[in-house]
């Protein structure tokens, strides 16, 4: 064998090998940035049922609140027989637009 033969053939496994650790690399990156955006997925779900928690507390402290309205205007209806009740619903769309 001649040595121009030998130095391409080891020419010819550099390269081979240069490509094999690019397509290494390529894979790994690949990987990494698929991991991320699984992270982020899971980051948004996260989010979003986080939201979605604090919509219905909203609810139910809104639920709440008119419960707690209703039994002072029924106390105060039993306490006091000589008031009226549009006076109470007055104070109940009163009360219900400082809540808002």
């Amino acid at each position: 064998m001649e040595s121009g033969d030998l130095e391409l053939r080891h020419l010819t496994s550099q390269l081979e090998w240069k490509q094999q650790l690019v397509n290494e690399l390529e894979s790994t990156s690949h990987k990494q940035k698929h991991i991320s955006s699984r992270g982020e997925l899971v980051k948004e779900k996260i989010i979003l049922s986080q939201e979605k928690m604090i919509r219905l507390l909203n609810e139910h402290i809104q639920n709440l609140q008119q419960q707690l309205l209703q039994c002072r205007v029924n106390n105060r209806t039993a306490n006091s027989s000589g008031s009226s009740l549009t006076s109470y619903i007055g104070e109940i769309q009163r009360q219900q637009m400082m809540d808002d």
